[in-house]
């Protein structure tokens, strides 16, 4: 792992100064870390993959720094040990960005500290890199009732780098008509002789269900998609079959794809996926106890990974096709949502998978949680009605990143 210290110091040899001046802490960092002292003056040669950092070597650089406004990395993390007024220094210039809108953070104290944080930091960036260059498909349209889970595209490429990019549905049906049921025959055994139980659904609506998820899976390929979310509710109308099948598959061979439409959704799910290299169960809350703080989440997909067994149903909703009734392990899980139109407000909690539901009135895979915050958030104040469900504890993780991009938290 490499950090490029970006090195203001106001002596005319500024990279000796650097090393003879903090010896201890260069010589505790190259532990840990490759590290790159790289003048101010040559920090147009890094480029947006590079690992930086800006290391205030001495006093009385405030002003040069200010010159290098444009060209900082953002968010501004600098270190400064204090020795040759550094830390004074580093104050006045922290302040300054934080008065122009860049969030700024001093690495100052602990060796054992800064190296932890750092690595932190380190792990952050490198998520957020991978997002830049990201294509969302949004197969269809966002269903009509999700009237609160709007993105705006620009501004979402603006913030985060992604791009989301729309194909319509009929480029589905093109593919999904060419595709025969003995092309899938191998496939839908496979699934099945893995399930629990087979119950609603027919061998017939299996065949459909995997043509379709062949299908959309050669459109990924062709437009490189990183992640989709799909209209699945109109595909019923042409297919005779929804998406609950395709959507575990490759949710499950790690292209990010989400359910109706849901913009908001699928990112928080690709940025889960970046930074805890898990895959989010999309659901929704189905119903809430305020008073014990429960809540129980519910819909008909779900990666077959992400189960301990599975079982083959049917679509709850519309009672056609096939559905997935997952059954989770209990244990530690993560509630996160990214909402507005630039994604830059975010809901995160953690709570207890306590047990599988299996209300017959309520999509098929159910999972009921013992929230560590206070359920009438969904009451109170929601971001919209899906929310991504992460087993283990993620909460640092995810709130550090997202505050670091400037996102507002919701409670």
């Amino acid at each position: 792992m490499t950090i490029n210290l970006i090195t203001f110091a106001s002596l005319l040899n500024k990279q000796v100064s650097a090393r003879s001046s903090h010896e201890t802490l260069l010589s505790e960092l190259e532990k840990d870390f490759t590290v790159k002292l790289i003048d101010y003056s040559e920090i147009d040669q890094l480029s947006n993959d590079d690992f930086k950092i800006i290391f205030i070597a001495t006093g009385r650089v405030e002003r040069l720094v200010m010159q290098c406004f444009e060209q900082l990395p953002r968010p501004a993390v600098i270190l400064a040990d204090g020795m040759q007024n550094s830390l004074a220094a580093a104050l006045e210039v922290s302040a300054w960005l934080r008065g122009r809108g860049m969030k700024s953070e001093i690495l100052h104290g602990e060796m054992a500290t800064i190296i932890q944080r750092i690595h932190v930091l380190h792990s952050n960036f490198r998520a957020q890199r991978s997002l830049v260059g990201q294509r969302i498909g949004v197969i269809g349209a966002s269903s009509s009732w999700l009237i609160a889970s709007n993105v705006d595209y620009l501004l979402a490429k603006r913030r985060w780098g992604i791009e989301y990019m729309d194909i319509p549905l009929e480029r589905i049906y093109e593919v999904y008509d060419r595709i025969h049921n003995n092309d899938v025959g191998a496939s839908c055994a496979a699934v099945a002789s893995q399930a629990l139980a087979c119950r609603e659904g027919t061998p017939e609506d299996m065949l459909k269900a995997m043509r379709l998820y062949r299908a959309v899976k050669k459109i990924c390929k062709e437009e490189k998609l990183s992640a989709l979310t799909l209209s699945c509710f109109k595909l019923i109308e042409r297919t005779g079959t929804t998406g609950c099948l395709a959507l575990a598959m490759l949710n499950d061979e790690g292209i990010i794809a989400g359910c109706e439409g849901d913009l908001q959704s699928v990112f928080t799910m690709l940025a889960a996926k970046a930074l805890t290299g898990k895959v989010g169960f999309m659901a929704n809350p189905s119903m809430i106890n305020a008073r014990t703080n429960e809540v129980i989440l519910a819909h008909c997909t779900i990666g077959l990974k992400q189960t301990e067994r599975y079982i083959i149903r049917n679509h709850f909703e519309t009672e056609i096709g096939i559905g997935i009734q997952g059954l989770l392990p209990t244990g530690d899980v993560t509630l996160v949502k990214c909402g507005g139109e630039c994604l830059d407000e975010y809901y995160l909690s953690t709570g207890t998978l306590t047990e599988n539901t299996n209300y017959i009135n309520m999509c098929r895979t159910q999972v009921r949680v013992k929230m560590n915050t206070p359920a009438d958030y969904f009451l109170k104040n929601p971001l919209g009605n899906h929310h991504i469900l992460l087993q283990g504890n993620h909460e640092e993780t995810l709130n550090e990143f997202l505050q670091a991009n400037a996102c507002k938290r919701i409670e």
